[in-house]
């Protein structure tokens, strides 16, 4: 999928990551995640922050998307389906390419995909102090569903969301 960025940004391609991928959503979530270190816990850093092996046996669980810039890395996305909604997790994008529809593009391609099969919800969690990307999913759609108590997630508070899915008739 080609897409244009947003604010004179080159043209992002998003796409259905492999297993050879696993290296640059590494160091994606890493660059994207440093700036939070003292806000999480070290347990959650360092689960917000996983290794190549970690994402590896993620590609087992669910399908994970890429977002490349002039055929670079720049943002990533993964989702585990759950019999209640597809639960979007592992989602960021560089520092670089923030603020520039990349991070839109890749939710896009999750809630194309969550469609296609069939899912009637989308669910994620994120944290108080991501401002921009809880702003990024309500301009997507998705809504506050509750706070989760520090105990819930490696010491570190946050809230949960969710979109609803149009239901879509054969």
């Amino acid at each position: 999928m080609r897409l244009r960025a947003d604010r004179g940004m080159p043209e992002a391609v998003i796409r259905q990551a492999t297993v050879d991928d696993a290296e640059s959503i590494s160091v994606i979530l890493r660059e994207a995640f440093d700036r939070f270190k003292n806000d999480y816990t070290a347990d959650a850093f360092d689960i917000v922050r996983p290794a190549v092996p970690e994402i590896v046996r993620r590609f087992d669980e669910g399908p994970q998307w890429i977002a490349e810039i002039d055929g670079n890395p720049a943002g990533t996305v993964s989702v585990l389906p759950e019999p209640e909604w597809l639960y979007i997790r592992s989602m960021a994008v560089l520092p670089a390419a923030q603020g520039h529809g990349v991070g839109g593009h890749l939710l896009n391609a999750v809630e194309e995909y969550a469609t296609g099969e069939g899912f009637e919800k989308l669910f994620l969690y994120t944290t108080h102090f991501s401002q921009s990307a809880i702003r990024l999913y309500e301009k997507h759609g998705f809504y506050w569903v509750r706070d989760t108590p520090a105990d819930e997630w490696f010491g570190t508070p946050g809230l949960a969301m969710e979109k609803k899915l149009p239901h879509v008739r054969d």
